[in-house]
């Protein structure tokens, strides 16, 4: 197998109407209920979440905006979009800081041992109500909100 990197470099920015461009994504799995054994039993869904490298809570994944990858990775359902300014990435093309995330369903079919940011990012999966009190930020707390109505809809 090849090595992960991860991709980086203000070069590689995609901007829109003075905010910067990304996309993200809710990672999620079915669990089912160990203690039920019932076939038919309401399957439990978990979340993937990582930390943030500049302080507490978590986030979900996300990246620079490439409409590539977007069609190649497995993105499912658009979520919704959300504005959010951020403290740490402000340049000459956004010097506010404005960033606009296009947040997409993932459903997680196979997760590897090893990805391009794990000497300083850990992994947690949680249930929905776990994910919401851990948010690092509001705006990702309503992107959540309207996964579980995208969610409610697909069952």
């Amino acid at each position: 197998m090849s090595e992960l990197v991860a991709r980086t470099g203000r070069h590689q920015q995609r901007y829109e109407g003075g905010c910067r461009l990304v996309a993200g994504c809710i990672p999620f799995r079915y669990r089912n209920d160990d203690e039920n054994d019932d076939a038919e039993a309401e399957k439990l869904v978990e979340v993937l979440m990582i930390n943030s490298t500049s302080g507490p809570g978590l986030l979900f994944p996300k990246s620079l905006m490439d409409p590539t990858l977007i069609c190649i990775s497995g993105f499912q359902d658009f979520i919704g979009n959300y504005h959010f300014k951020s403290k740490t990435l402000q340049d000459e093309c956004c010097p506010e800081g404005l960033c606009k995330a296009s947040m997409f369903a993932l459903f997680v079919k196979e997760e590897l041992q090893s990805w391009p940011e794990q000497s300083t990012r850990t992994r947690s999966w949680l249930t929905i109500s776990e994910a919401v009190e851990n948010c690092r930020h509001k705006w990702m707390e309503e992107a959540l909100k309207q996964f579980s109505i995208w969610l409610e809809d697909k069952m």
